[in-house]
Formats: structure tokens, sequence, C-alpha cells
């Protein structure tokens, strides 16, 4: 496969996901696979590919904007004392090969490489299913494996001296629209009060659509979440929140999430039952 290769996903015969595995992008971005369009089953689309506002953030996938020192999220570095700066440290996350590849999903080996080479190996297992006639699950699963031969940690602007960005991990950009969208979780409403806390799920309800993501192991939902409403619409899990995150040598990070895409705004009972669904099918 060359170029712009591209798996499209499928729920009930519709396709709901476009997965580019060899985008061809500017290495300030840093180029990995990534989703996009995601769209509801009435074909709303849900995620956007490099906004005005932020040109790194591309739709759905893996972004981590510090593995010991590199640049993996794309855009600027947020150096300690000096805040948002261009550096020279972007890293690629490069598709080798897939183990299984069906219309409901895929599995996936990448290689995340930067100025020294190799730094992590990732398998990723992406997979899609039919929750509802308005609603369809993503079950993404990634696996980093340190392949250097000597310990590596992994951090975020928040562990770098900036308060309350400690972005970096899975990420889904959303729709932008004129209203921001509505934030809640299981217990709490509104981005001050679920940004930057763990939560069972937590959803993001837009003008004609809601987006659920829940994590769905006990580990992943010890991450809390990286949410953004007002300056723009997007939700992912926070690797490295108050310290960095240590990986040694051979050592592995492995967290999945599972996202609920479905037709209309639901309330916080119809999200929590879909979520159910979802990771417990």
């Amino acid at each position: 496969m060359t170029g712009n290769d591209s798996v499209v996903l499928r729920v009930a015969g519709r396709p709901v996901g476009r997965y580019v595995t060899r985008p061809e992008l500017p290495a300030r971005l840093s180029p990995r696979p990534y989703l996009h369009p995601v769209t509801t089953l009435a074909g709303t689309a849900v995620t956007e590919l490099s906004p005005a506002d932020h040109a790194h953030h591309l739709g759905v996938g893996v972004a981590v904007p510090d593995v010991e020192g590199f640049n993996f999220w794309g855009g600027r570095t947020y150096v300690r004392d000096q805040g948002p700066t261009e550096l020279d440290n972007h890293g690629s996350q490069r598709h080798t090969a897939y183990q299984l590849r069906d219309p409901d999903g895929f599995v996936e080996e990448l290689r995340w490489t930067a100025a020294p080479g190799e730094l992590l190996r990732e398998r990723r297992t992406v997979a899609v299913t039919e929750l509802t006639g308005t609603a369809w699950a993503l079950d993404f699963t990634f696996s980093l494996t340190n392949v250097t031969g000597a310990p590596l940690s992994i951090g975020s602007p928040a562990t770098n001296g900036r308060p309350g960005a400690a972005y970096g991990g899975f990420f889904w950009r959303a729709r932008k629209e004129e209203a921001a969208p509505d934030v809640f979780t299981d217990r709490t409403e509104g981005e001050g009060e679920a940004h930057g806390r763990p939560a069972d799920w937590i959803a993001l309800a837009g003008s004609t659509w809601t987006l659920v993501f829940a994590g769905a192991t006990e580990r992943t939902r010890q991450d809390p979440w990286f949410v953004r409403t007002a300056e723009y619409p997007g939700v992912g899990s926070s690797l490295a929140h108050t310290a960095r995150l240590p990986l040694p040598a051979g050592g592995a990070v492995v967290r999945r999430i599972v996202t609920v895409v479905a037709d209309g705004r639901l309330d916080r009972s119809a999200a929590a039952a879909l979520v159910r669904k979802a990771v417990n099918p």
C-alpha cells in the first residue's frame, strides 16, 4: 500500500469512519494515522481535521506531547518558565502493518519514531459495533511499549508547568458548531466540573449529536479526562496528569476507551444505558 491508504469502517452497512493510515503531513503536525471523518448513523460528522484553531488536531487518534522530550502531539511544545515554544522536536507515528483489517475494525502495528530513532512500538485495536438504530460504538485500545532499551517517561504541558493542560493519550477533536457543546458525566455538568477529574464516562452533546466516552478498563478509568468546550470541542484522557508516567525498558502502557456515537442529544440516563451496552455487550 502507498500514499494515503485508508480503511472505511462500517456499521450495519453504513460508512461511519475513515481511518487514514499514512497521511502526508508536515513534520510540525507530528504525522500520525487518524480517524476522520467519523459520522453518526444519520451521517452527521462529529470530527474535525486540522481546524483553523489547532492545525495539529487530527480527528480521532493517539497523541502525546512529550515522550522523553519529543513531541508526538504537534504544534508548539510547552517549555517550563518559557511557555509554548516552536521546537524541532516532532516525532511521527508510522504504520507498519495490519494484523487484521475488516469493515468492522482492524489491528495495527505502529512505530513511534523521532530524532534518536524508534522510541515506542504500538499495537492499536479498533472495532465498531451497532448499539441501536441511532447509535454505534467505537472501541479503541492502544498499547505503547518502550523499545529503546532504557527508561522513558511520558509527560504533558501540565507536568512541565502549565496548570490544567494534562492532555496526551487518546484524543477526539469534535465538530465545532456555533454554540459550544454541553458536557456532563454520571455525576457532574459543565467543563469546569468535568475537566481534570476521573469519571466512568463523559458526554459531549452538540446540536444534533452526542458522544459518550467511557474508560473500558479499571486502569483507564483512573486517568482524569481532558475536556474543552468553550475554546474548542475536544475530549481526551490524561496519561500524565500530575506527574510524568514512567515507562521502563520493555514496559508498556495500555488503555481502552469506548465511545458511543449517537444521533440526537442524549440525557444522562440514556447516555449511561448506551455506555453499559457498549462496554459490556
